[in-house]
């Protein structure tokens, strides 16, 4: 696996760990939604600087999106849908 799938995979699973929207993530980490829905997708390559950003918004160290996946890795199970308060 790619870093790039292994930055979407991990964020994505932080964030559903979480409970956190992506709209809120952006928000939070000043970027625009669709940003963070193209590096969970694979589509889009984050810099070091953005990935900062977010890793400061979701209270982790950077070092959290670089992690190898489990085996037994799957897709993640999304949030339900609707708006959540900002933590």
């Amino acid at each position: 696996m790619d870093g790039r799938a292994r930055v979407a995979w991990n964020l994505r699973r932080i964030r559903v760990e979480r409970e956190v929207s992506q709209e809120n993530l952006a928000v939070d980490a000043d970027v625009d939604r669709t940003t963070i829905s193209g590096i969970e997708r694979e589509d889009f390559n984050p810099s070091i600087d953005l990935l900062d950003r977010l890793a400061e918004a979701l209270s982790i160290d950077i070092s959290e999106f670089l992690l190898p996946l489990p085996a037994n890795a799957g897709d993640l199970k999304p949030l339900k849908s609707g708006r959540r308060p900002k933590r």
